[in-house]
């Protein structure tokens, strides 16, 4: 069977589906508490309500949507205690990915994350904050990788989703961006050290300080809204 008569699969659309809700909510065009209109996305997107319940079920197990049975689908929003529940363990995570990728980290694995860095460094320096956020994601997307580690990705992505939308809603001053990406020099130390005790503080410390911002932004009432100055990390 050649290229052109195999069957297109169907996770494909759903997935694609999944990605433009998952652009939606961070960019804040569906906010925290919102109940997504399904009539209204199948007719934007040309899709019937069966592949488009498929990419809710997705966003549901990533924590980003909460599924009302008979109901359809809402935003989730997050407390304090929320943040106080998953920061930590995402912070284990990330500390365990960074232990693993010093043991694994190959040299042109490295000289990617350095080129992302060093493009992340750019986009700080000129004050772009989403093109900034993209590539920190790629970044820790990098650590994680470099892991090589099945069982640890998947708990990581469990949580993944939450943390992104958790640091989508922050509202942060540029002194804790700039401290945020003298952190990330020192991520990129540690990794061409290749000295994963170090980076595992490192990233739990990293989390840490994001949670703390976090927690603030929903008590001022802003955990709702997206990023109004700068919620990267």
């Amino acid at each position: 069977m050649n290229e052109m008569t195999q069957p297109i699969a169907r996770a494909t659309l759903h997935n694609e589906l999944a990605e433009r809700i998952r652009t939606m909510i961070f960019s804040g065009e569906l906010r925290g508490g919102d109940r997504v209109p399904e009539q209204k996305l199948c007719d934007v997107f040309g899709v019937s309500r069966t592949p488009l319940r498929e990419a809710l079920k997705v966003l549901g197990g990533e924590g980003l949507l909460t599924l009302e049975p008979n109901r359809g689908a809402r935003v989730a929003t997050l407390s304090e205690d929320d943040i106080d529940e998953i920061f930590p363990v995402m912070g284990a995570l990330e500390a365990l990915s960074g232990e693993l990728a010093c043991a694994r980290l190959t040299d042109s694995e490295f000289a990617e994350i350095r080129a992302l860095h060093y493009q992340m460094a750019l986009h700080h320096t000129r004050g772009e904050l989403q093109p900034y956020f993209a590539v920190n994601q790629q970044i820790h997307e990098a650590i994680l990788r470099a892991a090589d580690n099945p069982t640890l990705e998947t708990q990581y992505r469990s949580l993944a989703g939450r943390i992104r939308l958790a640091r989508y809603r922050a509202n942060m001053t540029q002194e804790r961006w700039d401290k945020a990406m003298q952190e990330h020099e020192e991520i990129l130390g540690a990794l061409e050290a290749r000295d994963g005790a170090r980076l595992s503080v490192i990233l739990r410390q990293h989390l840490e300080n994001k949670r703390e911002t976090v927690k603030a932004a929903i008590r001022e009432g802003f955990g709702d809204g997206p990023v109004s100055i700068a919620a990267y990390d």
